[in-house]
Parts: structure tokens; C-alpha cells; sequence
């Protein structure tokens, strides 16, 4: 279940949203109109109203965090009647890919018929459709290829269910192939991806893959962990898919004695960033906030291979 907003205002209500609800198995979907601002009630009372009494009510509803679902009101509602609500995490198309692909077919639905229906519609000023007056004939509309024989429901549903079955296998099989899911436990330290952080501060190029290392601190089944963040990312939601934690790896002290893992390559030029770098005859400064607790090295450009062009450049 998910929403479709910011939808140009439409019918008598000026509704700008869109609400559908699909099922994973007959893959049927429902759209019902709806506001950005609705509150926990109405959206309650949207599925309530238009459909439960056809379809009877659900086992489980996979959908996001949004505040309206994670209310007391809607947990609260459909915990009396037995539904589990289990949320689905960002960036993780397998739990909630289908919903993203219904979001896309709705707008390019939205885009293709909208044209279509208005120029099949009646005018009221001129009693004619714009098709009509524009070309002389109205266009072909879906309804009239509709086939007006029955249509075998339970012996078609069966074999599809068959089929789906088979490719789900297939592509849960190809997935766990390239995808190892971590051995982590509560109390490990993971390292977080940051592919998907776009607000970091500091370079983007200089960006590290990976930030932590991070305690974790729930478990959300065999898919999902909840870690402890801090620093920049404090204010980011916890949880995340094992998809983008990996296990963190200590330092060997012995290869790397002055390697501080608490201390991040942003961090690093970050507190560089306003320090003066020397010119003259000395070719490179490394300071020593860069390499932590290594004294100020120096190295100059005598004896150096091309030293004419680093002349030049430091000119």
C-alpha cells in the first residue's frame, strides 16, 4: 500500500492524491482518490468504506513509515483485527518493488487516457467532442475491444499462481547467488553504506563507501538491521537493509599502528580544509591532523624524477 501525491486537483473534492492498494498474489490493484492532507481517520476510513466488504480483511498490508500508519489509531485498528503491519525499508526493491512499479504504471496511465478521455468527452458549449469536430470520428476506446465471452477465472488463476511460484523461485535463487546475507548479531559492529546519503558534508568524490563502525541494536528479521548511528548521520533513520551493511574488519595494529577507525576520511579533510599549505621549496606538507599521530614530514623537490614540471607548477 503506498500513495501517489501531488496530483493536479481533480473531480468536485479537488482530490491530489492516490492511494492503491495491491495484491501480491492476483497482482489486482485498487486506486482511491484522497488528499496529501488526510489524517489517520480518513485513511482508515478509505479502505473501510470503499472495498473491505468485497474482499474481506487482510492478513498483512506492506507499506512505508509513513506517520499515518505507524499512528496508534491504524495499528491499534487493524491489531483487533488481526492484520499484521510489517514495514517495508528504503532502497529495498524486493519488499516493496511492486509498489514502486504500480506508482509508475499509474502516472504513465495518468498521462496516456487523460488526453483520450477528454477528447472523447461531450462539450457541454458545443455538444460535440473535440474529436469530433477535429478529425470527424472519435478514436477507438478500450472499451470496445473488451471480449463479451466468460472468462475461465479459478483454472486461469491456478496456473499463473504456478508460474508466478516458479519465476519467484528463480529470482530469489539468482538474487541469493550474489547476495550473502552478513552473520551479524546484537552487539556486532557493521559498516553502513553511504550510497544513498546525499547531505553529508565535505567532497561527494571523497565521500567513504561505507560509514561506522556502528553497534546493532535490533535485528528486524533475517533482512534488516537497527543500528546505533551517530555523528552526521544521528539524525537518519536506523534501519537498513543488509544489502547496504557489511561487517566491520578491524585494524591489524601491528600493519597499521596510527590508524584511528573512529576518525573518517571526511572528518579528516574536514579539519584540513582551512589549513595553509607551504610553498616555496618544499614540495609536499602533510600535516599531521591528516596522519594522526605522525610527526610533520617534509619532502623536498631535489633529487626528484621530473622535477622541472613540479618547478614549474609550484611557480
Amino acid at each position: 500500500m503506498d500513495w501517489v501525491t501531488e496530483l493536479p486537483p481533480s473531480f468536485n473534492r479537488s482530490y491530489n492524491a492516490c492511494l492503491f492498494i495491491v495484491d501480491r498474489y492476483r497482482k489486482t490493484h485498487i486506486f482511491l482518490p484522497c488528499h496529501m492532507d488526510d489524517t489517520a481517520i480518513d485513511t482508515a476510513l478509505l479502505p473501510w468504506n470503499r472495498f473491505i466488504s468485497h474482499t474481506g480483511l487482510f492478513k498483512n498490508i506492506i507499506s512505508e513509515r509513513d506517520f499515518k500508519l505507524t499512528s496508534e489509531l491504524w495499528t491499534n485498528l487493524h491489531r483487533f483485527f488481526g492484520t499484521k503491519l510489517p514495514f517495508s525499508t528504503a532502497y529495498h526493491t524486493q519488499m516493496d518493488g511492486l509498489a514502486e512499479s504500480i506508482i509508475q504504471t499509474l502516472e504513465d496511465m495518468i498521462r496516456r487516457f487523460l488526453e483520450l478521455e477528454y477528447k472523447t468527452s461531450v462539450h457541454s458549449s458545443t455538444g460535440k467532442t473535440p474529436a469530433i469536430l477535429e478529425k470527424g470520428w472519435n478514436p477507438r476506446i478500450p472499451a470496445e475491444t473488451l471480449r463479451k465471452d466468460l472468462v475461465y477465472i479459478h483454472p486461469t488463476a491456478s496456473s499463473f499462481k504456478m508460474m508466478l511460484d516458479k519465476v519467484k523461485q528463480h529470482a530469489k535463487q539468482k538474487w541469493d547467488k550474489s547476495h550473502k546475507v552478513p552473520d551479524s548479531k546484537l552487539g556486532y559492529l557493521v559498516l553502513v553504506s553511504t550510497l544513498n546519503f546525499n547531505n553529508i558534508k565535505g567532497p561527494k568524490k571523497l565521500k567513504d563507501s561505507y560509514a561506522g563502525p556502528f553497534v546493532i541494536v535490533a535485528l528486524h528479521g533475517s533482512n534488516a538491521f537497527q543500528v546505533e548511528l551517530s555523528g552526521e548521520l544521528e539524525n537518519k533513520h536506523p534501519t537498513f537493509p543488509v544489502s547496504l551493511i557489511k561487517p566491520y574488519q578491524p585494524a591489524d595494529k601491528e600493519l597499521f599502528p596510527v590508524r584511528n577507525p573512529n576518525t573518517s576520511t571526511l572528518s579528516q579533510v574536514k579539519q584540513s580544509e582551512n589549513k595553509e599549505i607551504k610553498k616555496g621549496d618544499l614540495g609536499v606538507n602533510i600535516k599531521e591532523n591528516i596522519l594522526s599521530d605522525i610527526e610533520i614530514q617534509y619532502m623536498r623537490m631535489n633529487g626528484w624524477q621530473n622535477q622541472r614540471y613540479l618547478t614549474q607548477l609550484n611557480s
